[in-house]
């Protein structure tokens, strides 16, 4: 089955998501803004350690794909996530990723050692 002219546009923005996605840093930044209502860019570069030029381009790339906003109030400007469905996605990556490292022994407990997500509804 080939995809449609007016399929097309809507696999290229879900392609795009996962663009958005592709980064460690990026997964990282989206982990932690799941965790909270929202995350100072400050608390964003403390918790990742990124210099502040690459934090930024990490959240321009997110921004750019819908994943985060954000929100200038006096000097300091937040992010959030744009939906809840952004946490379910990254609850149901860490499902597979146990899944997928499941037969080897170092990386699951690597993966387990990874920091908890919040619980979301509607996640697995």
């Amino acid at each position: 089955m080939s995809i449609s002219q007016r399929q097309r546009p809507l696999y290229e923005v879900k392609a795009n998501l996962f663009k958005g996605l592709a980064h460690p840093f990026r997964i990282r930044i989206l982990e932690l803004l799941a965790a909270e209502p929202e995350v100072s860019v400050a608390a964003l570069h403390a918790d990742t350690g990124l210099e502040p030029s690459h934090l930024s381009q990490h959240l321009s790339v997110l921004r750019r794909h819908r994943l985060v906003v954000s929100e200038r109030r006096a000097s300091h400007v937040f992010y959030r996530l744009t939906d809840p469905a952004v946490a379910r996605l990254l609850a149901t990556a860490r499902e597979l990723l146990l899944e997928v490292v499941s037969d080897d022994g170092a990386l699951l407990v690597d993966a387990r050692s990874l920091p908890r997500l919040p619980e979301v509804p509607g996640s697995p």
